[in-house]
């Protein structure tokens, strides 16, 4: 069974320069162990968590997608990450999976920061995403998504959930402890990207980026500083825990309404 390599990259974001951003991560990604399956990028990772769509999302879109394909290609992973783009006539905070071979899926925000006012820029997503990539089955989430298990539940459809984030250092004990509990809830192996630094409100973020075991151990973490998070993922781990734990077999049914 396949194992996966993932590489979170905990990176400062430069406030709403794309340019500059797109320059200081290309410069990571040219460090990134060649062996890696997928490279994952904070939330709004050309912006940082910006609440000006209207100014910034058409060129984070073009100038941002485009980078994150040539960025596949040319290193040979998968690049993921989220940005702001324009939709017809409103903006979403969108999440790409881009494949070396140019393939890309997306997964648009389904729950928007009431408290930044993320609702009155953007417009909410309305169904998740499940990525089949080498035998794993992943699905995405953003930053806020995290607080909603109903929406992260597993009916055994993932081994994998991914999140990007701008979360703040205030409230990073409840990230913690929210990535650990999706990890052990739904038998997943939890793969978390946060951005650290000052954002342009003044918010301070310390990272705390993650990647926990399907048991709920923390198998690695960084905090206050960039840093590449690598963690190969084993397939035959999850699943002997899964045989020997089903846990899984036992929760309740729900139909989840996304309207």
């Amino acid at each position: 069974m396949q194992d996966l390599k993932i590489a979170l990259i905990q990176s400062d974001l430069v406030w709403e320069d794309i340019a500059q951003n797109l320059v200081n991560f290309e410069r990571v990604l040219q460090g990134v162990e060649k062996d890696t399956d997928v490279a994952v990028l904070p939330e709004m990772f050309t912006t940082g968590f910006s609440m000006q769509p209207e100014v910034f999302a058409a060129q984070s879109l073009d100038l941002g997608l485009e980078w994150m394909k040539r960025m596949a290609t040319t290193f040979n992973f998968v690049v993921a990450g989220s940005l702001m783009v324009p939709d017809n006539k409103v903006f979403k905070n969108r999440f790409f999976w881009v494949e070396p071979n140019g393939e890309l899926q997306f997964y648009d925000k389904r729950h928007l920061f009431t408290m930044g006012n993320e609702q009155a820029s953007y417009e909410p997503g309305s169904k998740p995403l499940l990525i089949t990539y080498k035998s794993w089955r992943i699905m995405p989430i953003i930053c806020y998504d995290l607080r909603f298990p109903v929406w992260c539940r597993n009916t055994t459809d993932y081994d994998l959930l991914l999140v990007t984030a701008n979360w703040p250092e205030r409230r990073i004990l409840h990230w913690n402890a929210l990535l650990m509990a999706r990890a052990i809830e739904n038998q997943a192996y939890v793969a978390a990207v946060n951005r650290v630094g000052y954002d342009g409100n003044g918010i301070y973020h310390n990272g705390s980026s993650q990647i926990i075991g399907p048991e709920g151990t923390v198998l690695q973490a960084a905090l206050h500083e960039h840093a590449v998070l690598y963690q190969t993922l084993s397939k035959t781990k999850l699943e002997e825990l899964r045989l020997h734990l089903p846990f899984l077999n036992d929760q309740d049914s729900f139909e989840l309404n996304n309207s």
